[in-house]
C-alpha cells in the first residue's frame, strides 16, 4: 500500500470510531440517565404525604400483669377520625394487626377514636404533624381502662 492509501484508511477508521463514540454518548445520555431518574423517584411512591403506623391497646385483662405475660394487643378493626381544628378531614380503620395508612395534606391534625363516648379507656387524641412528601410514622398505645 502506498502512503496515501494508509492515510485514507486512517481517516475512514477515524470516522467510524468517531461515530461509534457519538452513538455510545447518545445512548448513555438518553438511555441510562432517564432510568437513573426513574429509580430515584421510585423510592417515594408518588411523593406520598400523610401518616402511617400501628395502634395497640393495654391492658387486655384485669388484675396485675404476671411476669412474662403479654398485656397488650393490636387494636384491630377500630375506626378513628382525623380532624384539623374542629373540621373532620377523614376517617380510617385499623387492619387486623392495628396498622393504618392515611394520605393527608401537610398540616397539623388530631386523631381520636371515632364516635367514642365511653367513660372508661383512652383512645386519643393524638397530635400529628404531617410534612410535604413524607409519611409520618407513629406507634400509639391506647388504654382500655381495665385494672
Amino acid at each position: 500500500m502506498r502512503r496515501s492509501q494508509w492515510a485514507l484508511e486512517g481517516v475512514r477508521m477515524g470516522k467510524d470510531v468517531f461515530m461509534n463514540r457519538i452513538c455510545v454518548l447518545f445512548l448513555t445520555f438518553f438511555g441510562i440517565f432517564p432510568c437513573l431518574a426513574l429509580a430515584e423517584t421510585a423510592g417515594t411512591p408518588g411523593g406520598a404525604t400523610g401518616m402511617e403506623g400501628k395502634i395497640t391497646v393495654s391492658p387486655v385483662h384485669g388484675g396485675p400483669t404476671r411476669q412474662g405475660e403479654i398485656d397488650n394487643r393490636p387494636l384491630a378493626k377500630m375506626s378513628f377520625e382525623v380532624k384539623s381544628g374542629d373540621r373532620l378531614v377523614t376517617s380510617f380503620e385499623t387492619d387486623d394487626q392495628g396498622h393504618f395508612r392515611v394520605l393527608l395534606a401537610p398540616g397539623h391534625y388530631t386523631v381520636s377514636r371515632k364516635a367514642y363516648t365511653g367513660a372508661v379507656g383512652s383512645y386519643g387524641p393524638f397530635e400529628v404533624d404531617v410534612s410535604a412528601g413524607k409519611m409520618a410514622s407513629f406507634r400509639w398505645q391506647c388504654d382500655t381502662g381495665l385494672r
